[in-house]
């Protein structure tokens, strides 16, 4: 069988590395066989390109890993490959093969949010609650009014939201995109630099991780009201609240033991990491089944998992296999829905940019002028600006769920893509300039270490 399938390949080389040739037929129908092939091929060629990419990235550009495999992700999609080798694109990718690397990626993704959730600092949020509320209130209030003046004007589009959404559904989803933080990138550099105590950094922390949390509500409603009557709405909304509950105020001491006996032992045994790993595709499901994404099940699990010991051994074990290998399957999914030659008219780029500038004014802008009536200084309140203004892998994440759900148009999708990995480019450098430098050089932060920047995801 995996000589049938060689032969059918070499047969087609010529035709595949044509960019001009006919679509290859056999695309249409893979036996067990030749699917087996196919998908290691595919994650060959992911991880070489997201490696590649990152490499290059921190190399020429000075951007963290993560930056990288978010634009391989694009390369290997119709916007690049599909547009200069469209047949050979087809063979790498055919639409036979993506249920399975749609399965991985919901897996990585699942993962890495689940990773999210055992990493988020609540002691940041309760240290500077009071002093971060203007931050955080402008950060969610800005983006999600000046979504409300941009949609009447995309709803007229055909093709950016789905046709028949409600302006209200319309308006919480992309006020949501907007006012997302990419809130692990902001705590890997604010840690990277010396930052994690001072005002600066846990204004940031707390503001990001206020964002963060109503972006993902609000997702969660339109998720709940979007192409349901009352009674799914109501089994979402109330299943996740009853959901959430039981998890802070019972689920924590129930996970307690798998915290005491990684303590006790010393390290996490196969059967503590089962069970977790189990409670975390249980609780994905939950949440998907009640009408709410699996990602939300696995980053409240990650909340309440037991702290120390436990969390350094699952990350040890889990994180590598989840960044590595599963993530780029998202990145690479991601991409092959991202069609950058559907913005093709002076229209539609139009609304590329004016999404880009409406997105880093009602970040950059709106927690700038938050942090400076709260009574930064100006140097520290144009950092906070820059740092919030990042959105990367959870801007993805949420875009993903939008197109997957028919809430947004493949153009709508491409420009929010491009709107991620800009904002995500633009948080170090753009941070290094109005803060970083200056504070380095009046001793205000240590040096720093290119490879740990290079290392933020």
């Amino acid at each position: 069988m995996a000589q049938d399938a060689i032969g059918s390949l070499s047969k087609t080389v010529t035709e595949i590395l044509s960019p001009h040739g006919p679509a290859l037929q056999s695309a249409a129908s893979y036996t067990p066989g030749d699917f087996s092939v196919h998908f290691f091929l595919q994650l060959t060629v992911i991880l070489l390109t997201c490696r590649v990419a990152g490499w290059l990235g921190q190399k020429l550009l000075g951007q963290p890993q993560v930056v990288g495999e978010m634009i391989a992700g694009v390369i290997l999609g119709p916007s690049l490959l599909g547009l200069l080798f469209p047949n050979l694109q087809l063979a790498l990718f055919p639409k036979e093969t993506r249920n399975v690397l749609y399965a991985g990626a919901q897996l990585g993704v699942g993962l890495y949010m689940f990773l999210v959730g055992l990493t988020l600092r609540l002691d940041h949020v309760q240290s500077k609650l009071r002093s971060a509320s203007m931050v955080s209130a402008a950060g969610i209030i800005v983006p999600f009014l000046l979504a409300a003046l941009l949609v009447p004007w995309l709803t007229g589009i055909d093709g950016l939201f789905a046709a028949g959404i409600s302006r209200a559904n319309a308006t919480l989803f992309l006020g949501a995109c907007i006012a997302l933080t990419a809130f692990p990138m902001l705590a890997r550099i604010i840690n990277e630099r010396g930052l994690a105590g001072s005002s600066l950094g846990t204004l940031s922390l707390t503001a990001g991780a206020f964002d963060d949390a109503a972006s993902w509500c609000v997702l969660a409603v339109v998720l709940a009201t979007f192409g349901g009557g009352p009674g799914v709405a109501l089994l979402a909304i109330g299943g996740a609240v009853l959901y959430v509950a039981f998890m802070l105020l019972v689920g924590r001491r129930l996970l307690l033991p798998l915290g005491a006996a990684v303590e006790a032992r010393g390290e996490m045994s196969m059967t503590v990491l089962a069970i977790t790993l189990a409670l975390f595709c249980t609780s994905a499901f939950l949440m998907d089944a009640i009408g709410i994404h699996a990602i939300f099940g696995g980053f409240l699990l990650g909340v309440c998992m037991p702290r120390g010991a436990f969390v350094a051994e699952l990350k040890r074990k889990v994180e590598p296999l989840a960044v590595v290998l599963l993530l780029p399957m998202f990145f690479t999914y991601s991409g092959l829905n991202t069609r950058m030659d559907m913005v093709n008219s002076p229209q539609l780029l139009l609304v590329a940019l004016v999404v880009l500038a409406v997105s880093v004014l009602a970040k950059f802008g709106a927690c700038w002028a938050a942090a400076r009536l709260s009574g930064e200084d100006n140097r520290t309140a144009l950092g906070i600006g820059a740092l919030m203004n990042s959105r990367g892998l959870m801007e993805l994440i949420i875009i993903n769920i939008g197109l997957q759900k028919g809430i947004i148009g493949p153009t709508l999708f491409a420009m929010l893509v491009l709107m991620a990995i800009i904002t995500t480019m633009m948080a170090g450098p753009l941070f290094e300039i109005v803060y970083g430098n200056r504070a380095r050089a009046e001793g205000e932060l240590g040096t720093l270490d290119s490879q740990m920047v290079a290392k933020a995801a």
